[in-house]
Order: C-alpha cells, then sequence, then structure tokens
C-alpha cells in the first residue's frame, strides 16, 4: 500500500482539535515547556484552510490564564478557540439551576463567578492539588450525603497526568472517594431507592433475596 502524504490525508476534513497538554506542551513547575515542533505546527495548521480549535482538560486556571501562558510559549491561540472543562461546567449548572459547592484549584474558581453558590446543592470538583485535604474532601462528601438526590460533577476523570518531575494524581482518583454507591438486600426499597437518587445500585444475594 502506498504511504499517504499529509496533504492527500487532510483533504477530506474541514477542521482539526488539538489536545494540549502532552500534545503542544509538557505541564511543570515553571509553567511547562512547548514539545519541539508544536509551535510551528499550529501555524501551519491555522496558515491552512482547516478550523483549528483547541481542547483541554486544564482545570487549575481560567482559561484566560491558560491562553496568556501558551502565548507566552509562542502559540497562536485565543481565548475563543479553547473548550476547557470549567466553562462547560457552568453552562450545566445554569441550566440546571443548581448551586455548586467548589472542590477545585482556586485559579479557576473565578471561571464558577456568573454562577450562586449560597446553599449547595450539587457538589463540582476539579483538579484540586493541595486543597485535597481530608478536611476538605469531607465537606464535599457531607454536601452531598445531605442532598435527597447527589449530583457531583467532576472536571476530569483522569488517574494521572505527565510533569517535568513525574507524575501526579488527577481529579479522577478523588471523584471515586466521593461517588455514592447503596448496597443491599431489597431490590425494590434498597437497590431501586438508589437508582431512584441517582445514585449506583448494588444488590446482595443475602438477607431477603430470593
Amino acid at each position: 500500500m502506498a504511504a499517504t502524504s499529509w496533504e492527500d490525508s487532510v483533504k477530506s476534513l474541514k477542521g482539526v482539535i488539538l489536545d494540549m497538554c502532552g500534545v503542544l506542551y509538557d505541564a511543570g513547575e515553571d509553567g511547562g515547556t512547548p514539545i519541539p515542533g508544536s509551535v510551528e505546527a499550529v501555524k501551519r495548521l491555522k496558515a491552512s484552510d482547516l478550523q483549528v480549535r483547541f481542547c483541554t482538560n486544564e482545570t487549575q486556571a481560567t482559561r484566560e490564564v491558560f491562553v496568556a501562558k501558551l502565548q507566552r510559549m509562542g502559540f497562536d491561540i485565543c481565548v475563543s478557540e479553547v473548550f476547557s472543562p470549567a466553562p462547560a461546567a457552568v453552562a450545566v449548572l445554569k441550566e440546571r439551576g443548581l448551586r455548586p459547592h467548589l472542590l477545585v484549584y482556586d485559579g479557576v474558581v473565578p471561571e464558577f463567578d456568573s454562577v450562586e453558590k449560597a446553599n449547595p446543592n450539587c457538589v463540582v470538583i476539579g483538579d484540586a492539588a493541595e486543597k485535597f485535604s481530608y478536611q476538605n474532601l469531607n465537606d464535599a462528601f457531607r454536601v452531598l450525603i445531605g442532598l435527597e438526590k447527589p449530583v457531583l460533577f467532576s472536571l476530569g476523570r483522569g488517574k494521572y497526568y505527565k510533569e517535568d518531575e513525574g507524575l501526579n494524581l488527577d481529579v479522577g482518583v478523588y471523584m471515586k472517594a466521593l461517588e455514592t454507591l447503596m448496597i443491599g438486600d431489597d431490590l425494590v426499597n434498597d437497590v431501586g431507592g438508589a437508582q431512584h437518587c441517582g445514585m449506583k445500585g448494588v444488590q446482595v444475594r443475602t438477607g431477603k433475596y430470593r
């Protein structure tokens, strides 16, 4: 089979969505460093007829701060071209009339300024880094357990991510700690009741199970 050139392979495409961390740059304490050739690759894509957009699971900074960092690295990018979890979560919160208890990194909190947060009726969790303390996790747990229908939004599900010094735990690990599960022997009242509240239900084959 003959090799296909880059030009031939993209003829049928109308646009490209680029992941960012690990694709365009490697994260690090100093803000990260661009992956060799990535800045020029973005320039070439934007010079083509393709629509170019960027998608990230970044949850430690607002889009404005995040984009400014990438611009300093030399990338041709603007806020309107970037899709990230926090603005998407805000849109859902507003649509459903929800008031979040936030367990997120301080840098991303401004993304939620337009949302009412008093008397929370859901929890939003992001990559909170050092804010993932027992007290903060327990506060989020108490909000969830006190709701008739617990609602938990996670801004990501990754288990870990890479920085210059190595791998770090990601939000998915802590999300699992807050997911609620009902285990019971009554299919209708235990399992069914949990599922009616939006929880997962598991039936054991003991007790009243037949």
